[in-house]
């Protein structure tokens, strides 16, 4: 049976999953066989495993940190939200049903099962399991059938780090009053509490850290400073989408929708010198980008509806006049298309209009395409010529199937890793380019054959373009976030708390 330690925070983006990915690479640095744990995910930031399932990934970002494959067993419970008031519920990496959140919520319980068994198949596979919380475990009002918390914690006897972030304000009366707000039972998990994105003198917390531990009685075991490093982070929270610079040699916007999936796709592109990855949500900070990206989304009729709304279609209906690119990714590509039909209801009953610049239509079905691919890029026309015949892998993770016109030229010809079968995938039209394949870019002659046929079209040279080997990248930030990690925790305590869990010396 493997040893756990559990990350909990005082709200959300208080660090839980980077600290629990630090963690993961640590114990394998150590030569422990570690994998992460979250009993359930929202995110609309998804995955397809191997096996064709799909979870969340922040914990397929922690199980590359913990250099192990990911698996569904590692987030068995993953709720997508469609609306503020409903999720798609995704259990064992499949969907079972769309429910309204109070529904969810009376219901939850009946999840238990599931999350047991994830739990422990794991626990009989690694030596050390970390495992993530979700918000905060002092939400009153969800404390009844917990199942991510303390709740979670009590099921696999867990004992708890309490994370809580410096940077915003406001931590001691965090961490205080959490602790306040626990039972006894669960005050008594809680070995040792982290302040995280810590700006200056440590000299300076001092005097607060002493007050803090003879208040709730727990130690501080260490005070984690603010870095920056380029790891996956949850959806909601990044900080990628602050990204408003354009000063690369290629420009790329990427259009920011209220229910974006999937941005992971570009970040092979952010890591290139040579290029300028901007999120935009507004027609003000548009500006002059050479490519306009756009990503997948959760509810692609509405984020339609909102671009058409507030005036970013007719930015892109402009920018494909001018001759320069566009890319959409699976809603993305939908969205660019002659219309979105929904017979069924599966996002909004009807049809509507797509932007018109891809001859396609796309109908919305119940079942969800969840598979991994392999192929490579059609010969292309236009300003990404230079793209033809390079190598393509992803994965396909939709709701809805697309039907070229006649005659209509694909992007990508493409192997099911699962059956072996070959397929067309995507279409061109001039300038316009559109696909269902999330990760295209992350091969490094992918996004290099992207960035040097922008350069091209702009009259530069394409010696500049540097390929990043993205898995080669994620490897150096690991290390990097691990280093971090053990300078700033007492690691002999962490070790401490993971050997002995609850019975572990809490003493100050």
């Amino acid at each position: 049976m493997a040893k756990c330690i559990m990350i909990q925070g005082t709200m959300s983006n208080a660090g839980k999953s980077i600290l629990a990915g630090g963690l993961c690479r640590i114990f394998a640095q150590d030569g422990f066989r570690t994998a992460p744990f979250k009993s359930q995910n929202m995110a609309l930031n998804s995955f397809i495993t191997r096996e064709g399932l799909e979870m969340g990934r922040a914990q397929v970002m922690q199980a590359e940190a913990a250099g192990v494959e990911p698996s569904v067993l590692m987030n068995p419970i993953l709720l997508k939200p469609t609306s503020d008031m409903g999720s798609q519920v995704i259990v064992n990496g499949e969907v079972t049903e769309v429910m309204p959140a109070a529904e969810y919520y009376r219901r939850k319980k009946e999840l238990v099962p599931h999350i047991l068994d994830a739990y422990n198949k794991l626990s009989d596979a690694y030596d050390v399991i970390v495992i993530e919380g979700a918000g905060s475990p002092a939400e009153i009002n969800l404390k009844s059938g917990d199942i991510v918390n303390m709740g979670l914690a009590r099921l696999v006897d867990a004992p708890v780090l309490l994370v809580g972030d410096i940077d915003r304000g406001g931590v001691f009366a965090q961490l205080v009053g959490t602790m306040e707000l626990l039972e006894e039972e669960e005050r008594q998990r809680i070995k040792g509490m982290v302040i995280n994105k810590f700006r200056g003198d440590k000299n300076i917390l001092l005097p607060g850290l002493a007050m803090l531990e003879e208040r709730t009685g727990v130690p501080v075991r260490g005070v984690i400073p603010y870095f920056h490093l380029d790891i996956d982070e949850e959806d909601s929270l990044t900080e990628r989408f602050e990204k408003k610079e354009s000063g690369g040699l290629a420009d790329i916007a990427v259009l920011r929708f209220p229910r974006i999936s999937n941005f992971t796709d570009f970040m092979a592109l952010e890591c290139m010198e040579e290029v300028s990855v901007r999120y935009v949500s507004a027609p003000g900070e548009f500006g002059h980008p050479d490519a306009v990206l756009l990503p997948g989304s959760k509810n692609t009729i509405e984020d339609l509806l909102w671009m058409r709304q507030n005036g970013l279609e007719a930015k892109v209906l402009r920018h494909a006049s001018e001759g320069k690119t566009v890319f959409g990714i699976c809603g993305g590509y939908q969205m660019l298309g002659q219309e979105i039909c929904d017979p069924k209801g599966v996002e909004r009953r009807g049809t509507v209009a797509g932007i018109g610049l891809l001859p396609v239509r796309t109908v919305f079905e119940r079942e969800k395409t969840r598979t991994r691919v392999r192929g490579r890029i059609c010969s292309v026309d236009g300003i990404l010529q230079g793209m033809s015949r390079l190598p393509a892998e992803g994965y396909e993770i939709h709701m809805g199937r697309t039907v070229c016109e006649e005659g209509v030229r694909p992007f990508l010809e493409i192997e099911n890793e699962e059956n072996g079968a070959v397929i067309r995938d995507g279409a061109v039209c001039k300038n316009v380019y559109g696909c269902y394949v999330h990760g295209l870019f992350d091969l490094p002659e992918t996004s290099a054959g992207f960035v040097r046929s922008l350069l091209k079209a702009k009259g530069l040279g394409l010696s500049a373009v540097m390929p990043r080997d993205l898995a080669a990248y994620k490897e150096e930030q690991y290390d990097k976030l691990a280093a971090v990690i053990r300078e700033s925790l007492d690691m002999d305590a962490v070790y401490d708390i993971l050997e002995n869990g609850k019975e572990a010396a809490c003493s100050l």
